[in-house]
């Protein structure tokens, strides 16, 4: 049986499989970006694929805290926006 990995979001504190979390990496050549496949170069914090999550996320500032940077709007709305396509 394959071990499923499981990553923390940093909104909620809680734990969910990989697959169910979104990844925001502090590149140093790209900056902020949301990296949909999970294999970028740098600082990670993931995000719990919901809405509300994402929005207390924006409101607390998790991210921000998390990857010692401010986080751009354009990237929760890139959230919300893949969790609107499924």
């Amino acid at each position: 049986m394959k071990k499923i990995p499981v990553r923390r979001c940093v909104a909620t504190n809680t734990s969910y499989p990989k697959e169910e979390l979104f990844r925001v990496v502090n590149n140093k050549d790209m900056g902020v970006v949301l990296d949909i496949t999970g294999k970028l170069n740098g600082r990670g914090a993931y995000i719990h694929k919901d809405f509300e999550t994402i929005e207390k996320a924006r409101k607390n500032k998790s991210l921000d805290k998390t990857l010692g940077i401010e986080i751009p709007d354009e990237i929760y709305d890139r959230m919300i926006m893949f969790l609107k396509m499924k």
